[in-house]
C-alpha cells in the first residue's frame, strides 16, 4: 500500500461500488462535501428515502385509513416488506425476523422470554463496558426480578492493559459460572473498540451449560457478515439507523430462532399486532401468538419511518454483504495503513488504533487512541471538514462505509491529520 492520492484514486477507479456514493446525500462542512465516517452512529440519507416516504404520504392523502388495505404498499403487512432484506442480513429464515419498535424496547421484550432466572440458575454473562443503553437494560431486569445486581450480573472485561476482550476469557467465565448462567447477552461488535465477536462460539458454549445466547447487534448487522440461524443464536436485536442508513431513531428488527418462534407457551409482553393475523380484527379477548418473531410483535408498523429503511434496504438487496465485506476490508485496510504510516514519521503523535488488526475480528471501525492529544485533534478533524466521533475518555472513532466512502475520503483524513500534527 502507499500513502498517496495516485494510489487511493487507483483504488476508487477499480471499485465497483464506488458509484453507490452517487445515491446518497453527502453532508456538506465549509462549503464542500465532508469527509463523513460516522456511519457507525448515524447512516447518510439514500437519495431515494424521500420518494419512498412521498409514497406513503400519497397513499395516506389519497386513501386515509383505507390505505391499510390499498396504498400501494399495503400498510397492514408493511412490516413484512423488511423481513426478507432483514432475514439475508443477519442469516435467518424469513419467519425468524421482523422490523418493530426501537432496540432499548425490543431488548426488553426479549429478556421477558428469554430470562427466565431460577433460584439456581439465574446469572447474566455480559461484556464489560458494554453500551449504556444496553447496561441499562441489563440491571433494570435483574432489579425487576428481585434480584442483587452484583451476584447477578458477571462482567468479563480485557485483561489488564489490554483493550481488546480475549475469546477465551469468555468462554472460561461460561464454563466457570456453569449451571448457574441463565443468559449470555453479548453485543456482536464493541462499540467502543470495534471487536467482533465470535457469535458461533458464544453461543455454543453457553447452551453446553444448558444457558441460553442473545445479542445486541446494533453494530453488526449491515456491517459485518452473520449468520444467525446457523450459529443457533436463541435472538437479538438491532437498529438501522447505523450502518443500515434508515434515519434517525429508525425502526428495529429483532430475530428469534424458529426453535423459539412456534413455543406457544413462552412468555411474552403481547400486543394487537402479534396476535393471529387471520384472528386479529375478530377483537377476541384470549391472545394467540402469530407463530414466528412476528408472535413479539406489539403494535401496528410506524409506516413513515419503516419507508425509509426500505429505500436503504433495496440498496443493500442489491449489492448483496459479500461485496459490502469484500470493499470493508480493503477500506479498513488502507485506513489503518495510512494511520500507521503518518504514526512512523511523526515523533509528536502516537496513533493507536485499539480495534482488532485481524480483518474477522473487525468491521468498518477503528478506534483510534491519540495519546496526549486526543481531542485536540478531533476538534481539528471537525473544524476542517471531518465528521468522527469522540468517546470518553480518549476514542476517536472512524467508520469507512463501503457503500458511500472512497479511499480518496481516507487518504484526505490522512492528510488533514498530517496537517494538525505539522501545525502542532
Amino acid at each position: 500500500m502507499k500513502n498517496t492520492i495516485e494510489y487511493a484514486t487507483d483504488l476508487d477507479d477499480k471499485d465497483i461500488l464506488s458509484d453507490y456514493r452517487r445515491q446518497f446525500h453527502i453532508p456538506k462542512s465549509n462549503g464542500k462535501e465532508a469527509y463523513y465516517f460516522t456511519g457507525n452512529s448515524l447512516g447518510l440519507q439514500p437519495k431515494s428515502a424521500q420518494s419512498y416516504v412521498q409514497q406513503e404520504l400519497d397513499d395516506w392523502a389519497k386513501f386515509g385509513v383505507e390505505g391499510h388495505f390499498h396504498a400501494k404498499n399495503p400498510w397492514v403487512s408493511y412490516h413484512k416488506i423488511l423481513s426478507g432484506p432483514f432475514a439475508r442480513l443477519v442469516g435467518a429464515k424469513e419467519d425468524e425476523v421482523v422490523a418493530m419498535n426501537g432496540l432499548s424496547v425490543n431488548l426488553h421484550l426479549m429478556m421477558v422470554s428469554f430470562y427466565r432466572p431460577t433460584a439456581k440458575r439465574y446469572k447474566i454473562i455480559c461484556e464489560a463496558k458494554a453500551f449504556p443503553s444496553d447496561q441499562y437494560m441489563l440491571e433494570s431486569q435483574v432489579k425487576f426480578h428481585g434480584l442483587n445486581l452484583n451476584e447477578t450480573i458477571v462482567e468479563v472485561c480485557p485483561r489488564e492493559g489490554e483493550h481488546l476482550i480475549r475469546e477465551e476469557d469468555i468462554l472460561a467465565k461460561i464454563e466457570e459460572v456453569g449451571d448457574e448462567l441463565a443468559l449470555v447477552f453479548w453485543g456482536g461488535v464493541n462499540y467502543y473498540s470495534g471487536q467482533v465477536f465470535d457469535l458461533k462460539g458464544i453461543t455454543e458454549k453457553a447452551h453446553s451449560v444448558g444457558a441460553l445466547a442473545g445479542f445486541d447487534l446494533a453494530h453488526g448487522v449491515g456491517n459485518v457478515k452473520l449468520d444467525l440461524h446457523d450459529w443457533n443464536v436463541d435472538f437479538a436485536c438491532w437498529c438501522s439507523y447505523k450502518y443500515l442508513n434508515s434515519g434517525p431513531g429508525s425502526v428495529s428488527g429483532i430475530f428469534v430462532h424458529s426453535n423459539h418462534g412456534s413455543d406457544d407457551s413462552m412468555p411474552r409482553f403481547a400486543g394487537w399486532w402479534g396476535h393471529d393475523e387471520s384472528r386479529r380484527f375478530l377483537m377476541e379477548k384470549e391472545f394467540v401468538a402469530m407463530q414466528g418473531a412476528q408472535g413479539w410483535q406489539l403494535s401496528n408498523a410506524p409506516v413513515l419511518i419503516m419507508a425509509s429503511c426500505k429505500a436503504s434496504m433495496d440498496i443493500f438487496d442489491e449489492v448483496g454483504m459479500d461485496k459490502l465485506v469484500e470493499k470493508s476490508k480493503k477500506l479498513t485496510s488502507f485506513m489503518e495503513f495510512v494511520f500507521n504510516d503518518i504514526s512512523t514519521r511523526y515523533s509528536n503523535c502516537n496513533l493507536e488504533v485499539i480495534t482488532p488488526k485481524d480483518e474477522e475480528s473487525r468491521g468498518c471501525q477503528l478506534s483510534v487512541l491519540s495519546h496526549g492529544q486526543g481531542k485536540e485533534m478531533f476538534d481539528f478533524l471537525t473544524t476542517n471538514g471531518v465528521i468522527a466521533d469522540w468517546r470518553e475518555p480518549n476514542v476517536i472513532r472512524l467508520a469507512a462505509i463501503p457503500l458511500y466512502n472512497s479511499f480518496a475520503d481516507v487518504y484526505a483524513l490522512g492528510q488533514i491529520i498530517e496537517n494538525y500534527l505539522k501545525n502542532e
